[in-house]
């Protein structure tokens, strides 16, 4: 659709969108005020309009007629949101600068804002004063503290002994310990988490003070304890993101234990999986999963997985004479062994910072998930983040719908935890109004999004009448997220920014992200993370200039606090390191994702490079999915499974190709064998995963040693969608 510029706007075309006459007026002539000011196409001219014009309550046409019209000429990029320095002044970054700006800078320090670039770079050149700074900042505390920040162990030909260096040596400590601190970011009584349970949206938010949280924490440690299990044990949890899994996961980690990460939604094979890969010990889940109406069967999955030992939590109106598996212990039982305990506090078990603290796990380009452990250092990576890109501060509300399956899981305790902020949590589904009336009544002001649950939203208007006006910022990650949508989200809080946020299990956090000290772009990164360089290589393999435009495969600077250093069933150096190019002597990390570098300084994301996808904010390999199609039709010779992103922009969409064993079949009905997909594959390996089409081919393009190039058909598959759009 074609806009109009907005000094050719009329009150007639502002009617035509089904605003009644006299406010289309009033709209009219406040625009009419603004560009007199401010001219008709200028990014003050847009940030005036959301200040005085645009509110949740107008049709969304007409928040798209002033942002398209506003913007008509300007170029790729335009800012969404930008920052003002009173505003910047108070963020994190911005009072960190304030105050020492000119140490770490010398003369090229002006101001917070127009400095935050100098300062990104600072962060990654001189990572011994960044970081210790901001460990600082956060009240980060280690029982033995460590000899440096980073060591880096370079050998005689000055290259890195150990990629990756090596972070915090000689340093003890524990995140959990951290997170139940008392220090001068926070007091007994404030609240650390708030919730509330699907079904229960009138009824008053349930809260628990730091003083709550410690003594439920401190319990589990010792009911642990009591089970008797080696230090170091893995103990996996397979449960909802709910207080109780909170606790437990912090529990864990305070015993000096290791979380082993299962998404709620996995197929019992997928949990056995992880647990065998993990050596779990014992694992914590409860009997059902309640979605509205439904009951979701938990426990019988984890038995079906043939798991260890199971603490198992029943949930309410359960039946509490509910048969266990012989050796399986209620989670009343679990905690009845030290009941004697309660109030007592739990001496943490201080460890190595490269001990683990938490096993996750991704896909790569084989079968089985690549299982990434987190190190004592991880959390403060996570936290670190939130701490610079999302302006996380003591007395911040911070909910984003996720799982401890997955590393935003985890990310959301350390990042609300050791910054001093609430983390609010919604157990039920995030696609109803519950939601959205949760996010008002916590007074959410961090809100953390994937772009799929945003598109519902919008598409069934769940948020409308909901006060949202305590949210400072938004964060989205896990996949590709659209213009329309995204400015649809900003509108729902009155124009407050999205920051974009992009990185990996491996990675403890994001390598690339957006500021509040910024111009934020819709669908777009403003900045590399703090303490992370980026380079986007060309099709000769090497960097291309670091400030030039350019697409191409990402690759990472290689010194990344909290980084991955090791996996547990794979080698770390043939996964991230080997073949990749070097640069300054060190050689670069490899990620995986295509990404673009703009004119103006942004960067956007274009799906993977390998042969992994991301559906629905869940990295998964091709191999897995077309693992389990192809034995679901026997007139199916092969399949390939791609990642495709929509013409429109968005999450990629799971696309099939099918080589058929009889080359001439026409007659196969491709919708019936789309559903077959589907029913397999949500069966066997994620109930969230869904096929959008399916495509015949008389072949698959393979590489001279019969390697399938999956790339090619995902560029071939995206200019027909490309077409068909045009």
């Amino acid at each position: 659709m074609a806009y109009k510029s907005l000094d050719h706007v009329t009150v007639s075309d502002i009617e035509a969108l089904g605003i009644e006459s006299e406010a289309a007026k009033r709209l009219h002539a406040s625009l009419t005020n603004i560009i007199q000011n401010y001219g008709p196409a200028t990014p003050d001219t847009w940030r005036n309009i959301t200040a005085h014009v645009l509110s949740p309550e107008l049709p969304f046409s007409f928040h798209q007629m002033l942002y398209y019209g506003c913007y008509k000429d300007f170029g790729p990029d335009p800012p969404a949101w930008l920052p003002d320095s009173e505003t910047t002044n108070l963020t994190n970054v911005g009072q960190l600068l304030e105050r020492r700006g000119k140490e770490f800078l010398g003369s090229r320090y002006k101001d917070p804002m127009s400095s935050f670039s100098d300062f990104q770079e600072f962060s990654v050149s001189n990572p011994e004063v960044y970081w210790k700074a901001v460990l600082d900042e956060m009240n980060a505390s280690f029982s033995i503290p460590p000899q440096c920040i980073l060591r880096e162990n370079l050998s005689g030909d000055g290259q890195l002994s150990v990629l990756g260096g090596q972070w915090l040596p000689g340093a003890f400590g524990n995140p959990a310990k951290n997170c139940l601190s008392l220090n001068r970011k926070r007091s007994l009584n404030d609240t650390m988490v708030i919730w509330r349970d699907e079904g229960n949206d009138d009824l008053p938010l349930n809260k628990m003070t730091l003083k709550e949280l410690r003594t439920e924490v401190w319990l589990v440690a010792h009911a642990l304890k009591a089970l008797g299990l080696e230090k170091g044990s893995a103990i996996a949890i397979d449960m909802p993101m709910h207080v109780n899994s909170v606790i437990i996961y912090l529990a864990i980690v305070l015993a000096g234990y290791v979380v082993v990460s299962i998404a709620d939604s996995f197929a019992p094979p997928e949990i056995s999986t992880r647990l065998k890969i993990s050596e779990a010990k014992a694992i914590f889940t409860q009997d059902l999963i309640v979605r509205g109406e439904k009951s979701l069967p938990l426990y019988s999955k984890i038995v079906a997985a043939q798991s260890p030992m199971a603490i198992v939590i029943l949930t309410k109106g359960s039946n509490s004479s509910m048969k266990l598996r012989d050796g399986d212990i209620s989670w009343h039982d679990f905690l009845e062994t030290v009941k004697d305990f309660k109030e007592d506090e739990f001496a943490a078990v201080e460890q190595p910072i490269e001990a683990f603290t938490n096993i996750l796990f991704s896909s790569g380009t084989t079968g089985e998930p690549k299982a990434i452990p987190w190190t004592h250092a991880t959390p403060f990576k996570a936290a670190a983040d939130a701490w610079c890109h999302m302006d996380i501060q003591i007395g911040d509300v911070v909910s984003w719908p996720t799982n401890l399956g997955w590393m935003m899981g985890p990310w959301l305790v350390y990042a609300s935890l050791l910054n001093g902020a609430s983390i609010a949590l919604y157990n039920g589904s995030p696609l109803g109004s519950g939601f959205p009336k949760f996010v008002q009544d916590a007074k959410v002001t961090m809100l953390g999004v994937i772009p799929s649950i945003v598109r519902t939203w919008k598409s069934t208007n769940s948020v409308s009448g909901y006060d949202w006006s305590t949210i400072r910022c938004f964060g989205s990650t896990g996949e590709a997220s659209n213009v329309d949508e995204y400015l649809w989200l900003m509108g729902r809080a009155r124009y407050k920014p999205i920051i974009e946020y992009c990185g990996g299990t491996e990675i403890g956090g994001g390598f690339v992200s957006g500021s509040l000290l910024q111009a934020q772009s819709l669908a777009a990164f403003s900045t590399p993370a703090m303490g992370c360089s980026l380079f986007i290589l060309g099709n000769d393999g090497v960097p291309i200039p670091q400030n030039e435009p350019g697409v191409g495969e990402l690759a990472l600077g290689p010194l990344i606090f909290g980084a991955s250093s090791t996996l547990l069933n794979a080698d770390h150096y043939d996964v991230y390191f080997k073949g990749m190019p070097f640069w300054n002597g060190k050689v670069l990390r490899r990620h995986g994702d295509v990404f673009e570098r703009t004119s103006r300084g942004y960067y956007h994301a274009h799906g993977r490079a390998d042969d992994t996808m991301n559906l629905g904010g869940i990295k998964v390999s091709s191999v897995e999915i077309e693992r389990i199609c192809n034995e679901v039709d026997s007139e199916v010779l092969e399949t390939a499974a791609i990642g495709v992103p929509p013409a429109v922009g968005g999450p990629e969409q799971l696309v099939l190709a099918v080589v058929f064993k009889n080359s001439d079949n026409q007659t196969a009905d491709l919708n019936q064998l789309r559903t077959s997909f589907n029913s397999a594959v949500q069966k066997k390996l994620n109930p969230l995963f869904k096929v959008s089409r399916v495509v015949p081919l008389p072949s698959l393009p393979r590489t001279a040693t019969n390697k399938v190039m999956r790339r090619i058909l995902r560029e071939q598959f995206a200019q027909l969608d490309q077409s068909a759009k045009l």
